[in-house]
């Protein structure tokens, strides 16, 4: 497998990230060395929050949530998903199945040996670590998810999954803001709004990580957004005048397109359909939480519209999710972890509290 690895230079001056780097080596399946990055924040005694990052994002995400629960009196974990960040990145966009991320980041957890956990996780972050927890649940005490699913959809009808095939294959790659429309409208089904992603990701080889976050974290004037887009448009939004810190960080993995592969490939592994290769996975994975008793808790944004209603399957499948005090995040966006660090912290620390270890 070959695998990328970003220089340090890339990561030099980012806004608000002194955090110290840990790494963890594991084998992929055919033996190559993979090496994972993760921050690790606060007292080495204090209980643990898993805090997992999704696509096209990586652990900066947490910047500021990390000092508010480590201020609150917790030990944050923050890895880097192989793709991302500071961890290595297999060059392949083929090497970034679902299975895989879940392997590779279940044997990172295998190493790291971490205990007792509070796992939290957004976007893919909730797809690959509920996975994960399915696999090692003697290593967590409590779970909250935001802006996230673990899909399965085995009965996807015949006509959806045509349409589908048929745009992926066959229609011409969608433009920026013809794939937010489709997000943001929806369709008739869920996998043909977001076909427009997958097929946006897996067919733009320089895909705007910096400039779509800082569209969607920052507050910027009109006519600063503007101009961004203007040079977005033009091939050029590392040259861009007012280019912003944020935008400047969800960039500085990827020197180059080709550190791009996994951000490029996973949103097609998200199983949005029964033909997925997960399928079987999911329905495994779905078994075990309809019967996990542990605290289980949804904060989902407000304003969302990938995963709205997202955490319904959660709220009445899951037993361990009865009677909690599921939050909703006001004015979150899909990255909630930028858009209200605040509350979102307020919520984990809270659910902890209120439901300590049996």
């Amino acid at each position: 497998m070959k695998i990328l690895r970003t220089p340090d230079a890339c990561f030099e001056g980012l806004a608000d990230y002194p955090f110290k780097p840990h790494y963890t080596t594991v084998k992929t399946e055919d033996g190559s060395d993979l090496r994972i990055h993760h921050l690790d924040e606060g007292a080495t005694d204090a209980p643990i929050v898993l805090c997992m990052h999704g696509q096209p994002v990586w652990s900066y995400l947490y910047r500021k949530m990390i000092p508010l629960l480590v201020a609150d009196g917790f030990r944050v974990i923050a890895p880097d998903l192989p793709g991302y960040g500071k961890s290595d990145k297999p060059a392949s966009r083929e090497d970034y199945s679902y299975e895989r991320q879940v392997a590779w980041m279940g044997a990172w957890l295998e190493s790291n040996d971490f205990q007792n956990m509070t796992f939290f996780g957004q976007d893919w972050g909730g797809l690959i670590g509920l996975r994960m927890i399915a696999n090692a649940a003697h290593r967590f005490d409590r779970v909250v998810v935001s802006n996230t699913g673990l899909p399965y959809n085995p009965d996807t009808p015949a006509d959806v999954i045509a349409e589908v095939e048929d745009f992926r294959a066959n229609k011409p790659t969608p433009t920026l803001p013809q794939m937010m429309k489709a997000l943001r409208s929806g369709a008739r089904a869920p996998a043909i709004a977001f076909a427009y992603w997958q097929k946006f990701c897996w067919e733009t080889a320089d895909v705007p990580a910096g400039f779509m976050l800082s569209m969607m974290a920052d507050k910027r004037n009109p006519l600063a957004t503007a101009i961004d887009f203007l040079f977005y448009r033009l091939g050029l939004t590392k040259q861009s005048p007012v280019r912003t810190a944020t935008a400047k960080a969800y960039e500085a993995p990827f020197p180059d397109p080709s550190y791009k592969m996994g951000i490029r490939a996973m949103p097609s592994q998200v199983p949005t359909m029964s033909t997925s290769p997960s399928l079987q996975a999911q329905g495994k994975a779905w078994e075990f939480f309809r019967q996990w008793q542990k605290p289980f808790l949804c904060a989902f944004a407000d304003n969302d519209p990938v995963t709205a209603g997202g955490d319904q399957p959660f709220l009445t499948q899951v037993p361990g999710a009865q009677n909690q005090p599921h939050t909703t995040i006001k004015g979150g966006g899909h990255f909630v972890q930028e858009g209200n660090p605040e509350q979102l912290c307020q919520v984990i620390g809270d659910f902890i509290r209120a439901n300590p270890a049996g």
